[in-house]
Parts: structure tokens; C-alpha cells; sequence
């Protein structure tokens, strides 16, 4: 079989005002707008597309969620640290102290963690 994975999709209610959280917080880089409302973004070769809908479940708790993107960091504390800085609420922690996790403005959730530590 000839499967390799694409991009994510990630349906926010306005793609336009959600670029503002993942280039200038997350420093995801800006590839193209498509169509107006479709934004293209890319950190470390992954590509997301922002795509307009909504989210129909929004879960309480990270582990509770549907789908979780991971981030890795070399330095947890100044990552987090960092993300605080620029308005980013750490909502907590899974399976241990050493995974952080936060929301973006539409409620999909991330998790931090420093994968040579945890």
C-alpha cells in the first residue's frame, strides 16, 4: 500500500482570527490562504490547515478529548514559561507532571512535553 500521511485539518470557527494564536504564539509559519478562509500553516514539516467549522464536542480535559497534538520541547519549564508569557493557559496535566496541556481559542487541545525526560 502507497499511504503517506498528508496534513492535519483542524476546524476552528474563524480560520482568519485563529492564525493569530499559531503564527504569533505558537510561531507556526504562514503558508497560504486559500480561498479567503482556508489557512495553511507549518511547523517542523508538518502542515495544518485551518479549516472553518466548528467543534461540536468540546472536551473538558485534555484526556477526555478526541484528538491531542503533542509538542515536543527540549526545556518544559521555559516552554511553558514562554506560552504563559504570550497569554497561554497550562490547564493542567496527563499521565504526569511532565505533560502540560493547553487549549487554543477553539478548544482543540496540545500537549507539552519534553520527550527525553518523561
Amino acid at each position: 500500500m502507497n499511504l503517506h500521511t498528508g496534513h492535519i485539518e483542524l476546524f476552528v470557527k474563524d480560520p482568519i482570527s485563529s492564525l493569530a494564536f499559531y503564527k504569533d504564539i505558537l510561531e507556526f509559519e504562514l503558508i497560504a490562504v486559500q480561498h479567503t478562509n482556508f489557512i495553511w500553516i507549518c511547523k517542523d514539516s508538518v502542515e495544518i490547515l485551518l479549516r472553518p467549522g466548528s467543534n461540536d464536542y468540546e472536551s473538558p480535559t485534555y484526556s477526555k478529548a478526541r484528538v491531542g497534538l503533542v509538542f515536543y520541547t527540549d526545556n518544559l519549564e521555559k516552554t511553558a514559561g514562554e506560552l504563559a508569557a504570550r497569554g497561554v493557559v497550562i490547564c493542567g496535566t496527563v499521565d504526569s507532571e511532565k505533560c502540560l496541556t493547553f487549549k487554543d481559542p477553539d478548544g482543540n487541545w496540545f500537549q507539552l512535553v519534553n520527550p527525553n525526560d518523561h
